[in-house]
């Protein structure tokens, strides 16, 4: 059968631009187990205000059968991403929402998202814990002062542990990133007592600044990185 792509260009209040093109499918991947001792946890201190995030060009349904969508990023990143995902926020902090989202326009913390991120330069100066520098050398990507949500079930607080997987993964053709598996544990507030379990994979590539960060296990997005295109 054939189909047609929707070309998205994503910039801060950029509208979508529509070109059919042919494409190719992506497959599922799933992310290792995790388990690990809980342990307490202080209550979490309220985060800084963080606006909403404008809703980014959405992907357009054009008329006709249509399965996938070109998402262009940064420095010339382009993924090719199932036209039934949307897309908020803005070059620098980008959410691309993959199903159930009961607020698709909240900040990074915001549970029960289906969706990744792809994160900029402004964001990943304070992207690490305590809002220092992000560093995946230092820790994963954790832009808080104190415990975040769990995404799952925000009743409950996420710990990250050491990551359990380091190496490179590539993005498209001679660009590899620095990818990281780290495991996060769902636990209660009170006693940190375990409730659930999930990995957070990171892609980073340090030198277009482009962070891409996965806690729902997204069905393809390994293979979609993998297949990116680079315009240079």
């Amino acid at each position: 059968m054939t189909r047609r792509l929707i070309a998205l260009t994503v910039a801060a209040g950029a509208a979508a631009l529509i070109t059919p093109v042919p494409a190719s499918a992506a497959s599922e991947v799933s992310p290792a187990p995790v388990s690990a001792a809980a342990s307490a946890l202080p209550a979490a201190s309220a985060l800084p205000a963080v606006p909403a995030l404008p809703a980014a060009a959405g992907l357009l349904t054009p008329s006709g059968a249509s399965d996938i969508a070109l998402l262009r990023l940064r420095h010339g990143l382009t993924l090719e991403i199932p036209n039934s995902w949307r897309v908020y926020g803005t070059e620098d902090q980008l959410r691309v929402v993959t199903g159930s989202c009961k607020r698709p326009k909240g900040p990074y913390s915001e549970p029960r998202c289906d969706s990744f991120w792809v994160i900029g330069p402004k964001a990943l100066k304070a992207g690490g814990e305590g809002f220092t520098p992000y560093n995946p050398n230092r820790g994963p990507f954790y832009p808080a002062v104190d415990v975040m949500p769990c995404a799952r079930n925000p009743k409950y607080g996420q710990v990250l542990g050491k990551a359990i997987a380091v190496g490179n993964r590539g993005v498209g053709v001679a660009h590899p990133a620095q990818y990281r598996v780290w495991p996060g544990r769902c636990v209660t507030y009170d006693d940190g007592t375990q409730k659930s379990t999930f990995n957070q994979r990171e892609w980073y590539l340090p030198e277009q600044k482009i962070l891409i960060v996965d806690q729902w296990a997204t069905p393809g997005l390994d293979r979609i990185l993998k297949h990116a295109i680079w315009d240079n």
